[in-house]
């Protein structure tokens, strides 16, 4: 929503995950949120802490709101909720339709929900189960570009 806890937290996840695999120059990676009201801002203390545990420093992000040109320009275009895939589906176009998907479709099928919590209103055990989630998704997603996009 306002790309200030679980999309930066999906986005530095991945991010690592493609560097790490040597794939930094074929796969962009990058965050935005459904709403304005935190555009410019890092992301929350909480989800920062909890990714600097985990040895993922995401305070070089910051927020900002979604586009239609993201949907013209990404491949992907990956949505939290389903809150948030009906926001960002008034985006699309019949040309980008197929780009947008829930995030949680490339997880394994260890999660019962195809949908990220926000864990802005909870308290930390949220941001770990946020960061756990979006590790299994990522994986499933860096396989699928790989697969699917012909990537080594």
């Amino acid at each position: 929503m306002g790309n200030i806890c679980r999309s930066p937290t999906a986005h530095g996840v991945f991010q690592k995950m493609v560097d790490e695999s040597g794939l930094t120059d074929q796969i962009e990676v990058d965050s935005a949120g459904t709403h304005s009201y935190h555009v410019g801002n890092p992301p929350d203390s909480r989800a920062q802490q909890t990714a600097l545990r985990r040895g993922l420093d995401m305070s070089d992000l910051k927020a900002r709101k979604a586009k239609q040109r993201d949907l013209e320009q990404f491949d992907l275009v990956l949505a939290m909720d389903r809150d948030n895939y009906s926001i960002l589906e008034g985006y699309t176009t019949a040309e980008t339709h197929d780009k947008l998907r829930l995030f949680m479709d490339f997880a394994s099928d260890q999660w019962r929900t195809r949908e990220v919590p926000d864990p802005y209103y909870g308290g930390p055990n949220g941001f770990e189960q946020v960061f756990d989630m979006v590790e299994d998704a990522s994986r499933g997603l860096l396989n699928h570009i790989r697969k699917n996009y012909n990537l080594r």
